[in-house]
């Protein structure tokens, strides 16, 4: 009988060791997040990045990682910290800490930055900017005739911001980031589209039919808030730290074109369009 107690005695404290421990996990595994998905691009739009004429600069924006100290100064504040030039300019300072700091107290103005950027909303519009048009009349034809992309003329495409903001550069570069890492495609502020480039698609216009093959600049409508503070460094003893003041937060947009990709719109029709 006393068998028989140990051997249900050890099974419930298994039960109470496990248990917790298999809930805690199913727990992370539903507040873990879920990274974001990147959009679908429709079959209409092509990637022209090998046959564009006119080399555009690839966007490398990897993210800044903060130094030991600077880490411990973006823990230390009550607002979300994000902003590269401000990371930059914390992993250029250097503070010494000395035994005999004891009473010491300092605060130093670092000036008012955007911190950080959130998100609302990262749509596409694959028509942003028309580029190009190629054109083929073959009303007075007796066979389809084939066309294909050719463009025409270089076109410079920006984006930029909706509104007028402070510190617009470093607006901008957060929002670029975001919308990079939600979209998972190569944006920039600029794009070109350089003369002459081909696409060998073929489309076939009928007889007694006019041919219009639009070429179109896509990019992302970028939405979300900026929020903005004046950030101290306060030195208190041996602690280090940075305090947020007359923090405020302002709605922003962008429009950020899509680098090296053109949407294709073919349209037939019985009269000039």
């Amino acid at each position: 009988m006393k068998k028989y107690v140990s051997i249900l005695f050890l099974g419930l404290i298994l039960m109470l060791s496990f248990h917790p421990a298999a809930e805690a996990q199913k727990g992370n595994e539903k507040s873990a997040k879920q990274p974001p998905k990147a959009i679908n691009v429709p079959n209409s739009v092509l990637n022209v990045t090998k046959e564009n004429t006119y080399p555009n600069p690839a966007q490398d924006m990897p993210t800044l990682q903060p130094s030991e100290l600077t880490q411990q100064l973006i823990d230390s504040s009550k607002v979300k910290i994000e902003n590269p030039d401000l990371i930059r300019m914390l992993n250029e300072t250097s503070v010494s800490s000395t035994p005999f700091a004891l009473g010491y107290r300092a605060i130093v103005y670092l000036g008012q930055w955007p911190l950080n950027y959130e998100s609302a909303e990262t749509s596409p519009n694959w028509e942003y900017q028309r580029v190009n048009t190629n054109y083929f009349d073959n009303r007075g034809g007796k066979a389809p005739y084939q066309i294909h992309y050719v463009q025409e003329a270089q076109k410079v495409v920006r984006g930029g911001l909706t509104a007028k903001v402070p510190s617009a550069e470093d607006v901008k570069k957060m929002m670029l980031l975001k919308a990079m890492e939600k979209s998972g495609l190569p944006l920039a502020f600029e794009t070109i589209v350089g003369a002459g480039t081909k696409k060998d698609h073929i489309y076939n216009i009928p007889p007694k039919r006019l041919g219009y093959l639009y070429g179109y600049a896509p990019a992302i409508n970028e939405k979300g808030k900026v929020t903005y503070g004046e950030v101290y460094l306060m030195l208190k003893g041996t602690k280090k730290m940075i305090v947020i003041k007359n923090v405020t937060s302002q709605g922003i947009g962008a429009w950020i074109p899509i680098q090296d990709h053109v949407t294709f719109g073919f349209v037939v029709s019985e009269r000039p369009r």
